[in-house]
């Protein structure tokens, strides 16, 4: 065949992702504390930004009020009308109707970047400024409040503190600060003491010398090297630590079985000292250094808010708190513009004035698409509001997206770490996903969460003399119209971390 050069012409479809198009489609999946963080680099970054302290537009809210068949339905007359999906419209136009065949996950194609800055450090109060007042007698903008806050005491001090009263001889604490250092965030000492020993270039006897010492610091069982001898160094500083309880510790495996017959054989005891020994287990602190150097608290802060109206509809709004707002000063852009002295400055500027528009317009595409997805699961979701956890209906992203006419990749986007505040609670978007179990006699399939908590309900109505097995909860719910099998059963019992009937009965017959 004679090799020959031809020109053809063919037609094909390509997405092409622009930098704007990769930026919106990352702040869709960021949480409000990323978000923010995000848009605070980009106002240091870009001098045409700035923040606002607008209010939030009368259009982030939607009310949802029952229809004339009963179901619910969206009275939003106050929404733009123009308010459609941005994002999407970008891929369906600029790739010609691709994104709406797509199968894959554009996310995917992104690195995760959290982008959470640390704040800065709070001001320290330095010498007279600090009560300096204006000449109105208020104090100045330098006072801060939060220098008079004590700073938490991690364990690792704690221990140091008390090292450096009991022991004087440098060798001993050079060993002491290696175990403190060596100690795990629960107060464990998981380190091979002959490996230390050799590394320290030092006796054995002189490690495990250091460690008795360091065992008998606060709080009381520190410096264990198992769950047995954190509670026996608890025992022993509470002077309770006799041979029957030395007996259980060397047992416990049988306590953690709720084993009573056999650890009443092992311990010599009968049934009332049985019981008095575990309260006393019971009341010891499993991890004694958790409570010490620990992340502080961060309050979650819903995006979107439901309320009930008076007229029983259900009002949905976002949270205007965890919305930046920045606005692009476009009279800064004109008058620098005009001093520009090159082409570099001017293409700077120009590029500056573009990145401003998108990431504007970016936030208020985010922040509709968000109201729209939460319009939709409350839509969805109506039952469950009302009515409790047992009215949970099975939901997918497909039929948010079908319903909404967005991509699931994009609904997937909106609702990783997005929080919905309602009546009954604060709930991550993704909690309102729930599969499907089937129903008997063609009735309506059954959400999994619901099921899981029907069976939680089965559980805990239970007697000491009425254990129900997993058998009998497969019968009890068919006959309440949930088609599951003895192994669903089995998985939810133990992903709710409940033990198996036997494990049960022997609990609640030695609650008597």
């Amino acid at each position: 065949m004679a090799i020959s050069t031809k020109l053809e012409m063919r037609q094909s479809q390509s997405l092409i992702m622009t930098p704007q198009l990769m930026q919106a489609i990352k702040l869709l999946q960021l949480s409000n504390l990323d978000l923010v963080a995000y848009v605070e680099t980009e106002l240091e970054r870009n001098p045409l930004l700035e923040k606002s302290e607008a209010e939030a537009p009368a259009s982030s809210e939607v009310e949802i009020t029952g229809g004339d068949d009963g179901g619910p339905r969206v009275d939003d007359a106050r929404d733009d009308p123009r308010a459609g999906d941005w994002m999407e419209s970008q891929l369906e136009t600029g790739a010609e109707g691709i994104a709406s065949r797509m199968d894959t996950d554009l996310g995917n194609v992104f690195p995760d970047e959290p982008g959470v800055s640390a704040g800065p450090d709070p001001a320290l109060l330095k010498g007279s400024d600090t009560f300096s007042g204006s000449s109105s007698g208020g104090v100045s903008e330098d006072y801060n409040l939060e220098a008079f806050v004590a700073g938490e005491t991690s364990l690792v001090q704690m221990l140091e503190d008390q090292m450096h009263l009991v022991l004087s001889d440098p060798a001993d604490k050079l060993v002491a600060l290696h175990l403190i250092n060596s100690l795990d965030e629960n107060g464990y000492l998981y380190l091979d003491l002959e490996e230390a020993a050799e590394q320290l270039g030092t006796e054995l006897e002189r490690i495990e010398s250091v460690l008795a010492v360091l065992q008998t610091f606060e709080p009381s069982g520190v410096f264990a090297r198992s769950l047995s001898e954190c509670l026996k160094l608890q025992l022993i500083d509470r002077n309770r630590f006799d041979p029957a309880m030395e007996k259980l510790l060397e047992n416990i495996e049988l306590l953690a079985r709720h084993d009573y017959a056999a650890l009443k054989r092992v311990c010599g005891v009968d049934d009332e000292d049985l019981s008095e020994m575990i309260s006393e287990i019971k009341a010891l602190d499993p991890k004694p250094g958790s409570g010490f150097g620990g992340n502080p608290v961060q309050t979650l802060v819903p995006d979107v808010l439901v309320r009930k109206a008076p007229d029983g509809s259900w009002t949905v709004e976002l949270n205007s708190d965890t919305l930046p707002k920045v606005l692009v000063n476009q009279t800064y852009y004109s008058r620098i513009t005009k001093t520009a002295r090159n082409a570099a400055e001017k293409e700077y500027l120009t590029d500056c004035l573009q990145t401003a528009n998108w990431l504007v317009k970016s936030l208020d595409q985010r922040a509709r698409t968000i109201l729209k997805v939460a319009t939709e699961i409350v839509r969805q979701q109506d039952g469950f509001l009302t009515y409790g956890i047992e009215h949970l209906r099975p939901l997918n992203l497909k039929t948010i997206a079908e319903a909404i006419g967005m991509h699931e990749s994009t609904i997937s986007r909106v609702t990783s770490n997005k929080y919905m505040a309602t009546q009954r609670g604060i709930f991550e978007l993704k909690y309102f996903f729930s599969s499907a179990i089937s129903a008997t006699e063609g009735n309506d399939a059954h959400s999994a969460e619901s099921v899981r908590h029907k069976l939680r309900q089965l559980i805990d109505a239970e007697t000491p003399d009425d254990i129900l097995s997993d058998d009998t909860l497969v019968k009890i719910l068919k006959d309440e119209g949930v088609d599951i099998a003895r192994r669903t059963v089995a998985k939810y019992r133990e992903a709710m971390k409940i033990p198996s009937s036997v494990q049960r009965r022997r609990e609640k017959r030695a609650r008597r």
